[in-house]
């Protein structure tokens, strides 16, 4: 009797156990399904912050003629006083004050923002002036092609005039205080390449976080680019193009 009472309690401690570790188990998926929603999330609020700040930049150049400058710094968004005497001088942070918008994306990070110079001098001249921002992708072996742009840019061949772009979750970023975010990979190539590129950027799908297998490591920065087309049509409705 003793016996078959101690085999039922031993049975029902290894119930128990097995149901223990399946609530275990399910409790980490749902955690892993959770934080996965939550991040497609924050993908997609991004995204239309950056739809916004491209319709920003648009409604700035029907008012005023030109594209604006960058921000004067990560702590001020107010655009750069100062002319750009070079792509770098015209890549920084978006100019989120002057704009009238948020200048973070969804993880607290600052977007960032590069035009062309010559489209941040009012009045821009259809004939003269050439869009010279250009955006790759890639392809499984690892070479790029052209998702915004040419190999060269000229007046025949023009490229974007502005880029915008979010560092995505993962770093090198600068957060809403204006705090350099450090790189938490050595393998995210692309990412750190975009972090300080001023004229070529990439943009390619998401890859799960720490997996580097694929060509320019992992990455989740979202790019976009304002269409030259789409400029100089809405300037010239408003008159504000030569």
């Amino acid at each position: 009797m003793i016996a078959r009472l101690r085999s039922r309690q031993q049975g029902a401690a290894v119930l128990i156990l097995l149901l223990m570790l399946s609530l275990g188990a399910a409790t980490l998926l749902m955690n892993g399904f959770g934080a996965e929603r939550a991040d497609t999330r924050r993908q997609r609020d991004t995204i239309a912050a950056l739809a916004q700040a491209r319709e920003a930049l648009l409604g700035y150049a029907l008012v005023h003629g030109r594209l604006p400058r960058p921000a004067i710094s990560a702590s001020n968004g107010a655009e750069s006083p100062q002319d750009c005497a070079n792509a770098a001088a015209c890549t920084g942070f978006l100019p989120w004050v002057t704009l009238g918008i948020s200048g973070t994306d969804s993880w607290g990070k600052l977007l960032r923002y590069s035009v062309t110079p010559a489209f941040t001098q009012a009045p821009v001249r259809e004939n003269t002036s050439v869009a010279d921002k250009r955006v790759v992708g890639r392809h499984p072996n690892g070479s790029t092609y052209f998702l915004a742009g040419h190999p060269a840019c000229d007046l025949q061949h023009q490229c974007a005039p502005a880029v915008i772009f979010s560092s995505g979750r993962h770093n090198p970023s600068v957060n809403a205080n204006g705090i350099p975010q450090v790189s938490d990979s050595a393998s995210n190539l692309d990412e750190v390449y975009n972090y300080s590129a001023t004229n070529d950027f990439v943009q390619r799908p998401t890859t799960l976080p720490g997996d580097s297998s694929a060509p320019g490591g992992e990455f989740d920065d979202l790019v976009i680019w304002l269409p030259l087309v789409s400029l100089y049509q809405r300037m010239g409705v408003a008159g504000v193009l030569n």
